[in-house]
C-alpha cells in the first residue's frame, strides 16, 4: 500500500516536467523515476499500522491529484493509432518486466519488493500518449492512474485487515468487491470530468 505513495510522486513529476519540456519524454520519465526513488527510500524505514497507512495513502493521492498540472481538458480529436503502436507497447513492457524478474536474484528480496510498485505499464501508457497527443494526454492517463490507485490500495487494506479472521476465502473477496466499486466510481469521475454523461 505505501509504495501507492511512490507511484503519486512518479505521477507529479512526469507530469510537471512533461508540461515544461513537451518532447523528448526522457526528461521527464527521469524526474518520474526520481521522485518514484526518492518516496520508496524514504518510505522505507517507515513502519505505521495498517489503517495509519491507509490514511496516509488516501491524502497522498487526493493531493496528488489535485496537484497535477491542468490537462486543458478532454480532446476528441486524438491521433490515429500506428500500426507499429500496440506490438511496440507490449514489447516495451514485456522487456522491462523480464529485466526486473531477471534481476531478482542479483538485486534481493526486499529491493525487489520496493521496485514492484513501479508504475510499469502507466508509464509506457503516458510515454506513448504523450508521443502521440502532447503532454496534456500524458497528464490525463496519469490522472486516471491516480484515481485508479485509491481501489489499488483499497483491495490491500481491505485484505490486510481481514486475511487473518476471515480467511483466505473470504478476505480476496471482500477486497475485490471493494475494489471493483471503488473503480467504479473513478470511472465515474473520470467521466463526469472529461464532460461525458456517467454509463
Amino acid at each position: 500500500m505505501a509504495g501507492t505513495v511512490s507511484q503519486a510522486a512518479f505521477c507529479l513529476a512526469y507530469g510537471w516536467l512533461a508540461r515544461r519540456r513537451p518532447w523528448p519524454p526522457a526528461p521527464a520519465i527521469a524526474a518520474g523515476c526520481a521522485a518514484f526513488a526518492v518516496a520508496t527510500i524514504a518510505l522505507a524505514p517507515v513502519a505505521l499500522p495498517t489503517a495509519a497507512v491507509g490514511a496516509v495513502v488516501v491524502v497522498a493521492l487526493a493531493a496528488a491529484i489535485r496537484l497535477m498540472p491542468a490537462d486543458g481538458g478532454r480532446s476528441e480529436a486524438t491521433t490515429p493509432l500506428p500500426a507499429w503502436d500496440l506490438p511496440a507497447r507490449m514489447v516495451a513492457a514485456t522487456a522491462l518486466v523480464l529485466i526486473l524478474t531477471g534481476g531478482a536474484g542479483a538485486l534481493g528480496p526486499r529491493l525487489t519488493g520496493l521496485l514492484a510498485p513501479f508504475p510499469l505499464y502507466a508509464a509506457i501508457l503516458a510515454v506513448f500518449a504523450h508521443a502521440l497527443d502532447g503532454a496534456a494526454a500524458a497528464a490525463r492517463v496519469l490522472r486516471g492512474l491516480l484515481l485508479g490507485l485509491f481501489s489499488f490500495a483499497a483491495f490491500f487494506l481491505v485484505l490486510a485487515s481481514t486475511l487473518r479472521v476471515a480467511g483466505i476465502g473470504i478476505a480476496f473477496a471482500a477486497a475485490t468487491a471493494v475494489a471493483l466499486a471503488l473503480q467504479a466510481g473513478s470511472l465515474w469521475v473520470l467521466r463526469r470530468h472529461d464532460g461525458r454523461p456517467p454509463r
